[in-house]
């Protein structure tokens, strides 16, 4: 089973039994990880410029936070589900 890096519309995590890491939505997963990847490197990029910016306001600051929290929940995601398909992984 790989969890899935998306949510069903109750908000529990979904996921794909098969055995082929070729899969149309094995692929689509690949790619919508990729993706989340990418979103949390310029995530984290302006998080770090909004905190060393000494001139930045309560909104800028919360806004970044909300954003990076939301790209840490997809990355522990991701790294969760990676992690569970390690060959010989102990279950």
């Amino acid at each position: 089973m790989r969890l899935l890096p998306w949510t069903g519309t109750d908000g529990k995590a979904c996921y794909l039994s098969t055995d082929d890491p070729g899969s149309l939505l094995s692929r689509l997963a690949d790619d919508v990880e990729a993706a989340q990847l990418a979103s949390a490197e310029t995530v984290l990029a302006g998080a770090r410029a909004v905190l060393h910016d000494d001139k930045s306001g309560e909104r800028a600051v919360r806004f970044a936070l909300t954003r990076a929290v939301e790209s840490l929940g997809d990355a522990l995601r991701i790294a969760v589900s990676r992690g569970e398909r390690i060959p010989g992984r102990d279950t």
